[in-house]
């Protein structure tokens, strides 16, 4: 285990994330598995390896039950498997009980998926920047970031954006998101008209600088 990176949140310098990587090199080194959907009937096989002379084989099944309707083949780290397993079994009793339905392939699909996800994550921010020159972005926005709300939180992402992307606001593509109204894409000309006022507000403030001190 020396060989490798026991944080969470390791990334490689292409951008992948080394625990991931690891799982999914166990996964592609474990045992295979299969799953057939016949017209009335589903189909799991999974290869089994040799266990040891005194230990019971039923402990080391790699087919499940999540629920009555639902079963699960895994391959890789039967260890990582059994957590996954556990916790979407007891999703599946919480539904049962919960909505009086059992739970469909794909919200206990999804379910355990967000599991996964969810263990690659940590921290949350105010305001951050990733992908190409994300570094002078993340900069200004330690410089210039308030509590803002509505408009000026617009005008804050887009002056950002403006600090590395060149064209002004025809390379911008800008959504905004609210409990009122869900997620909204912004028109071009509403995009072209704040980078107009910021513009603005930039030839007002170089003015400014430049304009000779009042005498007193």
């Amino acid at each position: 285990m020396a060989r490798y990176d026991r944080a969470i949140t390791v990334f490689s310098p292409d951008g992948h994330l080394f625990q991931v990587e690891y799982a999914l090199e166990a996964v592609r080194k474990g045992n295979a598995a299969v799953g057939v959907r016949g017209t009335d009937n589903v189909v799991l096989g999974v290869e089994k390896k040799s266990t040891a002379k005194l230990q019971d084989s039923r402990s080391v099944r790699k087919i499940v039950n999540l629920d009555d309707h639902i079963a699960l083949a895994c391959a890789g780290l039967k260890a990582d498997a059994r957590v996954l397993i556990n916790r979407a079994r007891v999703e599946c009793q919480s539904h049962r009980l919960t909505v009086e339905d059992p739970c469909t392939v794909e919200y206990i699909t999804r379910h355990i998926a967000g599991l996964q996800q969810k263990y690659t994550q940590s921290g949350a921010w105010k305001a951050n920047a990733t992908g190409r020159n994300s570094n002078s972005i993340r900069e200004f926005l330690e410089k210039n970031f308030k509590e803002t709300s509505g408009q000026e939180t617009v005008k804050l992402a887009i002056r950002a954006l403006l600090e590395v992307v060149e064209s002004g606001g025809k390379n911008i593509e800008v959504a905004v998101m609210t409990k009122q109204h869900g997620l909204r894409q912004l028109e071009e000309a509403e995009i072209d008209a704040i980078v107009a006022e910021i513009e603005a507000e930039k030839a007002a403030a170089e003015a400014a600088k430049k304009a000779p001190p009042k005498d007193t």
